[in-house]
């Protein structure tokens, strides 16, 4: 795959970075002037200062940082952020408070991580029935009876 185009927005920003060899996701950082506090339960928009192009047939998703996620309780609000490929604006994390006690985002801190990936987009077609399967309808817990 060719690089990602990145866009510094404002002064501060960095460019996403992977943490290590094998890492799948590259680090977002908080681009912030001043900490931000999240108190428990409350969601904060951390700006990262950056805008990105992602390529045609690919989507960028923000996942939690493991470690912050285990151990200060803080992930992204909507679970998967997702960036579509023909958005340009900045990339904002929506990150929330799980945990009992406030949590401070400092300015330059790691806060998410971003993964590249294909997308298919299939046209969908309405049809008055589908293929059948040993599965069929059943629902959650039923596999493996």
């Amino acid at each position: 795959m060719e690089a990602i185009r990145v866009k510094k927005l404002r002064p501060g920003a960095t460019l996403p970075a992977y943490g290590s060899l094998g890492a799948a996701g590259a680090d977002l950082t908080a681009c912030l002037d001043t900490p931000v506090t999240i108190a428990p339960g409350q969601t904060a928009l951390i700006p990262t200062g950056i805008a990105l192009e992602v390529p045609a047939n690919c989507a960028g998703l923000i996942y939690a940082r493991s470690g912050m996620a285990c151990k200060q309780g803080l992930a992204p609000a909507n679970k998967v952020g997702v960036i579509d490929s023909d958005y340009r604006g900045e990339i904002l994390v929506a990150l929330h408070n799980h945990g009992c006690q406030s949590r401070v985002i400092k300015p330059g801190q790691r806060i998410a991580q971003l993964l590249i990936t294909p997308v298919l987009t299939p046209a969908y077609e309405e049809v008055p029935e589908l293929s059948d399967t040993l599965r069929d309808a059943g629902g959650f817990g039923s596999t493996g009876k």
